[in-house]
């Protein structure tokens, strides 16, 4: 499929129906700034990518992508390769030079008419900006027709330097497949100080049918804390949520839709540990008392983890704390 080049709009978003749905705007409306929110949103949330967001996604080493299997779970995943890989031909298209391999829950996720959600995020100057849409063409490359993007606030980011280098030798990926959390598993999770999260609108299971409204595809969201943020209770994960941009983007499609994809980097040994998972939202007093800062906690229980072991193809080095942690 060609793709026709298209210069941007003049600014924001200019549908009439909200860039919001209604999960997210049910949550702005229970806190009081679902007006405020509805002219921040189409202010903020663009139906193409500013010039800032098209460069911004070329000087990346990897991106974290997330898209829905057939029976609609969410899974996340990231997708590697030196900086230039991916490219933006216009405003409103993304070509990313990666696939997944074949032990990666997205191996076979990633096909023509599939929505697809997708971060950039550079640590070591806590940029992140996201960019959610459709494939429209998949072979040798993902070709993305862009339907929402938006930047987001550098909060709870740790500040660390990625840089591309091909180890040598690659090991060959193993997987180990589990309903329940290993030792290896459990010791990623603790020292963890981030992860990622693919949630989806309930529609994005039907991204084949059309109309489809731009709000009802797939999001991947960022989660920091302190190391050990994440609390492991049983074969559930325990989560603080803090304050951040009240887009609610993950929230409001946890909402809707509770099932979501979780992945942990393991940043010594370039380990990646994917999660499918139930999600709640938990809002009591008592509950929160052991995780300072947090708004609410999100309860995370895990239906099935992937801990691929490999060698990504990502150097990790340096790390500092995220001013807004401080204090949490």
């Amino acid at each position: 499929m060609a793709i026709v080049t298209q210069a941007a709009p003049p600014s924001g978003w200019a549908l009439d129906e909200s860039p919001l749905h209604e999960g997210e705007r049910l949550i702005q409306q229970q806190l009081g700034v679902a007006r405020k929110m509805e002219i921040a949103a189409r202010h903020g949330i663009r139906r193409y990518m500013p010039d800032q967001h098209r460069e911004f996604f070329e000087q990346l080493p990897f991106i974290v992508v997330g898209s829905v299997d057939s029976d609609g779970q969410p899974w996340a995943s990231l997708l590697c390769n030196p900086p230039g890989f991916i490219q933006s031909p216009d405003p409103t298209h993304l070509i990313v030079h990666a696939l997944p391999d074949a032990q990666d829950p997205l191996f076979t996720l990633l096909n023509n008419g599939i929505l697809i959600g997708m971060l950039g995020i550079q640590p070591h100057t806590r940029r992140r900006n996201r960019a959610n849409g459709r494939i429209i063409r998949s072979a040798a490359a993902l070709h993305i027709e862009v339907m929402q993007s938006f930047g987001n606030c550098p909060k709870y980011i740790q500040a660390r330097q990625c840089d591309y280098q091909l180890h040598a030798p690659l090991q060959t990926p193993q997987v180990v497949i589990a309903r329940t959390l290993d030792k290896a598993m459990l010791e990623i999770i603790h020292h963890s100080d981030m992860f990622f999260i693919a949630s989806a609108h309930p529609g994005a299971a039907q991204s084949a049918q059309e109309p489809l409204l731009a709000q009802h595809g797939v999001d991947v969201s960022h989660r920091g804390g302190k190391p050990g943020f994440v609390k492991v209770e049983g074969d559930s994960l325990i989560v603080p949520d803090y304050i951040g941009n009240f887009f609610f983007n993950t929230l409001g499609n946890l909402l809707l839709n509770p099932r979501a994809g979780l992945v942990f980097i393991d940043f010594i040994h370039g380990t990646l540990l994917h999660l499918s998972v139930d999600a709640a939202i938990i809002e009591d007093d008592a509950a929160m008392r052991g995780f300072p800062g947090a708004e609410r906690l999100l309860q995370f229980t895990i239906t099935q983890a992937r801990h691929v072991r490999r060698q990504l193809p990502l150097r990790w080095t340096g790390w500092e704390l995220s001013p807004h942690l401080i204090d949490k």
